[in-house]
């Protein structure tokens, strides 16, 4: 499936963000949040049933086809935050024309689309939110640290390329700073090991998702993943979640794997009880990569959606 528009767009800081735009040319908008954050849209283009939708997607700052790349250690990390991704969002849908579009993010996505919606509520028709995550502290302790509990030797691995520093998010952060490639393609694969060793208990989906990368790709990933989220994702600590109550008037569809120890469903579940127009689906055989039963899920989200 091939786009039947793209190009790059200027957002400013020297940075340029590659968009493309599949599906019906007349169809309902929508835009798609990739994950990550710094995981490229791959695989985004069937996300949306395209007869009905004109899906845009782009790649976020520093990821993807968008430049410059983060695996380029002279890369300025201190304009790829959460109100530069909306910013951009912003300028993309100007550039396209589009009044309002319904917002389909997974993970990280969920995050940038809960901070988007509630900056520009004006701008969302409706939301399709998949494992759902809002960046908090809690929630980033749990997958850095708490869920070794679970993986006590593949924790030690991890924690111990940074020296067992008391905060190894921030530790890789500084890492993957680092002017010597080598060192931060050594980081990047251990994030990528821990990443991947989190998600080995599930039953579906590629057993190495964040391994099997470029290596380019694969620092930037690891790169901007850690440069957020030793921030908090550059929100207060709890902020979206206090704040979802703002979000009265915009339907949304959530949808979350009941497996998922990434990603605890103690969050969704938080999410749709603050969201008075929010709608949870846990799915009991599913994790973070998702099941058939959780495409079933997003599949009637999008039914309920649909023009």
């Amino acid at each position: 499936m091939e786009p039947w528009e793209h190009g790059m767009l200027d957002v400013g800081d020297g940075n340029q963000v590659y968009w493309e735009v599949v599906g019906n040319p007349d169809g309902k908008p929508a835009v798609f949040l990739h994950g990550g954050p710094g995981a490229p849209a791959n695989g985004a283009r069937r996300a949306l049933d395209t007869e009905k939708f004109r899906l845009v997607i782009f790649h976020q700052r520093g990821c993807g086809k968008s430049t410059p790349h983060a695996s380029d250690p002279a890369a300025d990390m201190s304009v790829n935050t959460t109100a530069h991704l909306i910013a951009d969002m912003e300028k993309l849908r100007e550039h396209l024309g589009i009044e309002k579009w319904l917002v389909f993010g997974g993970s990280w996505g969920v995050t940038l689309g809960v901070a988007y919606a509630l900056r520009h509520p004006e701008r969302v028709s409706e939301m399709i939110l998949i494992s759902v995550t809002l960046a908090s502290a809690r929630e980033i302790d749990w997958l850095y640290k708490g869920v070794s509990r679970f993986f006590p030797e593949a924790w030690e691995r991890f924690s111990a390329h940074v020296g067992h520093a008391p905060d190894v998010v921030r530790a890789y952060a500084d890492v993957m700073e680092n002017p010597d490639r080598a060192v931060r393609e050594q980081a990047a694969a251990e994030w990528c090991r821990w990443e991947d060793t989190v998600l080995s208990l599930e039953d579906f989906g590629r057993p190495n998702l964040f391994s099997d990368r470029a290596d380019d790709d694969a620092i930037a990933m690891v790169r901007i993943i850690a440069h957020y989220y030793a921030n908090l994702g550059f929100h207060e600590d709890g902020q979206l979640l206090r704040d979802a109550g703002e979000l009265a008037g915009i339907p949304a569809a959530l949808i979350h794997g009941r497996r998922d120890l990434s990603c605890p469903a103690d969050t969704a579940y938080a999410l749709a009880q603050a969201w008075p127009d929010a709608e949870l689906a846990l799915v009991d055989d599913s994790g973070h990569k998702g099941s058939p039963a959780l495409t079933e899920a997003v599949q009637a989200a999008m039914r309920r959606f649909s023009p």
